[in-house]
């Protein structure tokens, strides 16, 4: 008895403490779509309070298991749910998804990694779209139903009809996306979920527009008494939503008393599906197939019990933290690199991982030796998720001075997306090699002048032999050829691999130029923004920027982006390089000019549409037949919708080839577009 009335106040003050820093995490992921830790951080720290509450009987009103997410903090009208939207029981046991089954059948689901969204439709007019939000309440967004990739507006229903599902961005659509700016701030998305659940909540449905977002649709919330004709089963009322025109979540039947080795083989399946579709997913639902069965099930505050959700193994692993590594980069801010014991994690050995900023180390209170949990976010970052020795800090991981050029550093603070205070590191001396090396290697990179065969290594090499020094140095390494074909690693056929790129660079555009000068935050999206307004004219541009033109009427440009281009222009250095370096290039017209003319002529009969290329092309790349297909003055799609044009067929295809028979949309093989465009 004396030990339960010891163990009892620690254990409630753990609740407490696990109930504030939950309610943070689900704070930063569904209001900020910014989140600070992994799922797999979150679930651990979501179980252990499970667990306490469970022994204890103490649950406080603001719990995390009673509740679903935080109230909508945006500048989007609020909405209430007449029928409650909770989240779901999760479980990462397969045993319990055969627990399930025992009791009914059911259907396995894909878990989609996205932004939760309803529909409302009266007499087959959408009325309303709103997200989740809280459950209760949540935030209208029908202004961005519109820039979705498919969701119908219209559908061929009397009555009423409230459909739930998933916002999500795919992620080869991701993959194109994830390394542009997006917001005033050009933070970048460190994920799918985090740019679908900003973009579905924006402001301008012109920027949702470009985000490629599609909506899955999986469950049926009012209007299932119009479907009479169909049977009380879940999984055929979602059959009869997809002849009205919706993407549905992909699911299986799941027979009563299914056996073990039937369900894991399912999931797999599903898996392969999710990989095949490019959905982002992280698990599975397991819902039951009967309406009426349902609702006999009841619910919690937090979710319904006719449903569970199934959690992949999150692989965290286990390793001994042992240092910092800080490397210097074009911008002078100086990133840390963690450096600790080796792990194996899906089969590579891992021994580096960011942290990010000097805030993101104080808040892990890192020192040499601690135990620290290691993941692969998206099973390609490693990542640390977690200090198991907490308690000290160790300020001596901070360097005081650069660790290229040993000047002193300088700590920049600036308030976050999360309402917090972000520190980084910065070395402010404009000669420092490590800077020049990287903004070097950026001017030659593949989305700059694209001068290929110059690796970091390379430019290093000849930046120590004094070949170097800035831009323009590239296009007069002629005048070092002796040296450079007698280095080790060199000769005379790297040597003019090398000047044969370098000659190729010359002929370059606009949008290259731009991306190449390195302006903060002003990369290949903006620099297309930038050529259209200016139409490739690279002097209009400048004197624009000289004369504080407000960039903030382009698309996706806010007052940051703009105050970086004003400030670059209005350093004399920066707008002498500007001037000079274009005495070495050759501008190509642009391609939109000239095909403007073809246009005129009514030889182009692309103009306008939607384009959708699949499969391997003999003649393009993904890039290539993509820039090809806007160079005509048409829209390249990622994913065939109703609002598809054309279709451009390579080998193996895949499911976009059967989308576009099942829509009737025209397919041309990949001579047939060409001899279209030549003709």
């Amino acid at each position: 008895m004396k030990k339960q009335l010891k163990s009892k106040p620690n254990e409630a003050k753990r609740i407490m403490e696990l109930v504030v820093k939950l309610n943070q995490y689900r704070h930063e992921y569904y209001n900020l779509t910014a989140p600070s830790v992994s799922d797999a951080v979150y679930d651990r720290l979501y179980d252990e309070l499970q667990k306490l509450e469970k022994k204890t009987g103490i649950i406080y009103s603001s719990s995390p298991t009673q509740t679903v997410g935080y109230v909508p903090v945006s500048a989007l009208e609020k909405v209430r749910h007449p029928i409650l939207l909770l989240s779901l029981d999760k479980t990462k046991q397969t045993d319990e998804l055969q627990q399930m089954l025992r009791k009914a059948e059911a259907l396995l689901m894909l878990k989609l990694d996205g932004l939760t969204i309803k529909l409302c439709y009266e007499d087959g007019e959408l009325t309303e779209a709103s997200t989740r939000g809280d459950g209760d309440v949540g935030e209208l967004i029908t202004h961005n139903i519109p820039a979705f990739c498919n969701v119908p507006v219209k559908i061929p229903h009397k009555g009423r009809l409230v459909i739930s599902g998933e916002g999500l961005i795919k992620n080869h659509d991701f993959e194109k996306l994830k390394d542009k700016a997006f917001g005033i701030d050009g933070k970048e998305a460190c994920n799918a979920r985090n740019l679908a659940a900003g973009s579905i909540r924006v402001l301008n449905p012109s920027i949702c527009k470009e985000r490629c977002v599609h909506f899955y649709a999986f469950n049926v919330v009012e209007g299932m008494e119009t479907f009479g004709r169909i049977s009380d089963s879940r999984g055929k009322i979602l059959q009869a939503v997809r002849e009205l025109g919706f993407d549905i979540c992909p699911f299986v039947f799941m027979g009563k008393n299914a056996a073990m080795a039937e369900i894991e083989a399912e999931v797999q399946k599903l898996k392969v599906l999710a990989e095949d579709m490019q959905i982002p997913i992280d698990g599975m639902v397991l819902r039951y197939d009967s309406f009426s069965y349902s609702k006999g099930c009841g619910r919690t505050g937090h979710h319904y019990k006719d449903s569970i959700a199934f959690k992949f193994e999150d692989g965290l692993h286990e390793t001994v933290f042992r240092s910092i590594e800080w490397e210097t980069g074009r911008s002078g801010e100086i990133a840390p690199v963690a450096l600790f014991d080796t792990v194996e994690i899906d089969g590579c050995s891992v021994t580096r991982a960011s942290l990010h900023n000097l805030s993101f180390i104080k808040a892990l209170e890192l020192h040499p030796g601690c135990r620290v949990l290691v993941s692969k976010r998206n099973m390609i970052i490693p990542h640390i998720e977690e200090n198991l020795d907490r308690g000290r800090f160790s300020s001596n991981l901070i360097p005081k001075k650069c660790p290229c050029c040993g000047k002193p550093v300088r700590v920049f603070s600036r308030a976050g997306d999360k309402g917090r205070l972000i520190e980084t590191l910065h070395c402010d001396n404009p000669n420092c090699g490590s800077r020049i090396l990287r903004k070097l290697v950026h001017f030659a990179g593949k989305k700059a002048m694209d001068i290929s065969g110059i690796s970091e290594a390379t430019v290093a090499c000849f930046m120590e032999k004094g070949f170097l020094h800035d831009f323009h140095d590239f296009y007069h390494l002629g005048r070092y050829r002796n040296e450079i074909v007698q280095m080790e690693g060199f000769g005379e056929k790297s040597y003019q691999k090398i000047q044969e790129s370098i000659d190729r660079s010359r002929n370059t555009n606009f949008v290259r130029y731009v991306v190449a000068m390195d302006i903060p935050m002003i990369g290949r999206t903006a620099g297309r923004a930038l050529d259209n307004y200016f139409n490739g004219d690279l002097q209009a541009f400048a004197k624009a920027a000289v004369d504080c033109f407000d960039f903030t009427c382009l698309p996706d440009f806010g007052e940051v982006m703009s105050r970086n281009i004003w400030e670059w222009f209005h350093n004399g250095e920066n707008l002498k390089l500007w001037k000079s370096l274009q005495k070495e290039l050759n501008f190509v017209k642009k391609v939109k000019s000239i095909m403007e003319n073809r246009n005129s002529t009514g030889s182009n009969p692309f103009a306008g549409c939607t384009i959708v290329a699949t499969g391997k092309l003999e003649n393009f790349t993904c890039d290539g037949i993509n820039s090809r297909i806007i160079s005509l003055g048409a829209t390249a799609g990622s994913s065939v919708t109703r609002k598809t044009d054309f279709v451009i067929c390579g080998e193996k295809p895949g499911s976009k080839l059967t989308k576009a028979k099942e829509l009737g949309i025209p397919v041309l093989t990949e001579q047939e577009f060409l001899g279209m465009i030549s003709a």
